[in-house]
């Protein structure tokens, strides 16, 4: 099983960035898939997920409202739309795949890591 995370870089305040999951070795429907991030010197935190099976999506309150995560069965890629970019979402982010059916906030009981793609924020 592989979890390929791009789409990270460097981005200035306000701008967008679309990170992208492509999973081989397993069928991201049959999976709860979401984002984690950390920054330097800080613990880990979960971002967004989206359900086994299901379209239901469970977001951290400082992505809110400026976030999406989807799921293109099809190709088997989950995607996380980042808008309204602050520099404190500077991190690297982690692709998880969670054999149930949520990803759950506290990283625990993850089946599946991606190798995590880098967001810069410039003030």
């Amino acid at each position: 099983v592989q979890l390929q995370a791009s789409g990270g870089g460097l981005v200035q305040a306000g701008g967008s960035l679309r990170l992208s999951c492509a999973v081989s070795g397993l069928r991201v429907i049959s999976y709860a898939m979401g984002w984690f991030r950390q920054a330097p010197g800080k613990e880990r935190e979960f971002v967004a997920a989206i359900r086994r099976t299901s379209s239901s999506t469970d977001y951290a309150d400082s992505v809110k409202g400026r976030t999406t995560i989807s799921r293109n069965n099809a190709k088997n890629t989950v995607s996380l739309e980042m808008n309204r970019l602050k520099p404190e979402d500077t991190a690297v982010y982690y692709c998880a795949a969670r054999a149930y059916y949520k990803l759950g906030e506290n990283g625990n009981d993850i089946r599946y890591w991606g190798q995590g793609t880098q967001v810069t924020v410039s003030s």
